[in-house]
């Protein structure tokens, strides 16, 4: 008999689970802010609702799930961060899909340059593109800076 592997082939340690009202509208929105890949979906019995669905955006996965209040669920949200190639096109291509301008690509002082959007049921998505590797006393400069142009901002 062959050994099953603990964690499924293609899964990460850790994976994303996102239960709201609406994961057929999220998949679809999720498909064409993100890229994301249906792997697979599982209806309840009526076919009104997803039990769980599968998503693959990049090299990691995304369970999507209605909220099955009939079984003591509810709904959760989460801020999540995403790693892309070019964050000003993935800021672009998520607000035309109907995301929430939350923050616009802006380059952060631990060396990505990073936005940020959110959907309707209140989930954060940090989309990020790393651009440089610093050296911890490079990071703590910039942290300095930018804490001191946030003093400046406050007087």
């Amino acid at each position: 008999m062959a050994k099953v592997k603990p964690i499924p082939e293609g899964m990460h340690t850790l994976t994303t689970q996102l239960s709201l009202d609406g994961a057929s509208e999220a998949i679809e929105l999720y498909k064409k802010a993100f890229g994301a890949e249906e792997i697979m979906r599982a209806p309840d019995p009526t076919g009104k609702k997803i039990w769980h669905a599968h998503l693959r955006i990049g090299d990691s996965t995304l369970f999507v799930n209605d909220i099955a209040l009939e079984m003591g669920g509810r709904a959760r949200t989460a801020d999540l961060w995403i790693y892309l190639g070019d964050v000003d096109a993935a800021y672009q291509r998520a607000t035309a899909a109907g995301l929430k301008a939350e923050m616009p690509p802006v380059d952060m002082f631990w060396g990505d340059r990073m936005s940020t959007v959110s959907d309707r049921w209140g989930n954060k998505f940090n989309i990020a593109t790393h651009q440089k590797d610093l050296t911890p006393v490079e990071m703590q400069k910039g942290q300095d800076e930018f804490l001191a142009q946030m003093a400046k901002g406050k007087k």
